[in-house]
């Protein structure tokens, strides 16, 4: 897909007003891909199969069928709770990288319907929590919190959709499968609507359909990774966990607009 100028000066805009009040929001744009693993991510791998030397071409009809694996096996799960690592591959804007490429850590929890929690804890520590309507950025160093409507600007299309838990990947997505080993499956997505990624990469082990990688490359050009660890399934977690108490001191950005219910 690609994006008219008008859309990109657009998303330019948000970034660039985003990353002048919050040092920590180089992680606004990836949202895209993290927003989706809502329904679809369960990733417990450290390999990158993109590098299998044993990776070949698919039969036709892979990309389809691995497609329905996934969102069957993912469709009866509640929650998911793990530890992560995100790793980007940044490109320039006004010569500057968009993103830092020091790996960070930290541990995720995953509800539906769309709620989820970052707890970023390395390099630094930083917040993202979402109850399904808000999305606050807790730059804990920088001591401010950019609120924003979890269908505002760059949090909008099928990563929504997923995020909400009534995605469907072949609905959403022109799904190709670009390499096969004997154990796992890559897929490439491309959103058939406007979204604000070029597209999605995920590898699914053949015959669980569990996703043990993720990849999204956004408009832009940066790359970012996500790998988890230490997975729990269904767990109910406390309604708590998806809202962001203010503390004392902490300046809050309202991009909101208006109040969300």
């Amino acid at each position: 897909m690609i994006p008219t100028m008008q859309r990109v000066d657009s998303l330019r805009s948000a970034y660039a007003t985003t990353r002048r009040f919050t040092p920590g929001c180089g992680r606004l744009l990836p949202f895209a891909a993290m927003l989706l693993l809502i329904s679809t991510a369960h990733a417990d791998s450290e390999t990158n199969a993109a590098s299998d030397p044993e990776r070949s071409s698919c039969p036709a009809g892979t990309g389809e069928a691995t497609a329905r694996l996934i969102q069957t096996r993912y469709e009866g799960i509640r929650d998911i709770e793990a530890n992560f690592e995100q790793t980007n591959e940044s490109a320039l804007f006004a010569g500057q990288p968009m993103m830092t490429a020091e790996a960070k850590t930290g541990r995720v929890v995953f509800a539906k319907p769309g709620k989820m929690r970052w707890s970023y804890v390395s390099p630094e520590p930083s917040v993202v929590v979402s109850d399904g309507h808000r999305l606050w950025i807790y730059d804990v160093p920088g001591k401010s919190i950019t609120l924003l409507e979890v269908t505002a600007g760059f949090l909008s299309g099928a990563a929504v959709q997923f995020l909400l838990g009534d995605g469907q990947i072949l609905e959403s997505f022109e799904v190709e499968a670009t390499a096969c080993t004997s154990d796992r499956i890559t897929l490439d997505l491309v959103p058939r609507g406007e979204a604000t990624y070029e597209r999605l990469g995920l590898v699914a082990d053949r015959i669980s359909g569990d996703i043990v990688g993720t990849s999204m490359l956004d408009l832009f050009g940066n790359l970012t990774e996500i790998r988890f660890r230490d997975i729990e399934i269904n767990r109910d977690p406390p309604a708590s966990t998806f809202e962001l108490e203010i503390p004392d001191g902490v300046e809050v950005i309202d991009f909101a607009g208006s109040p969300i219910p």
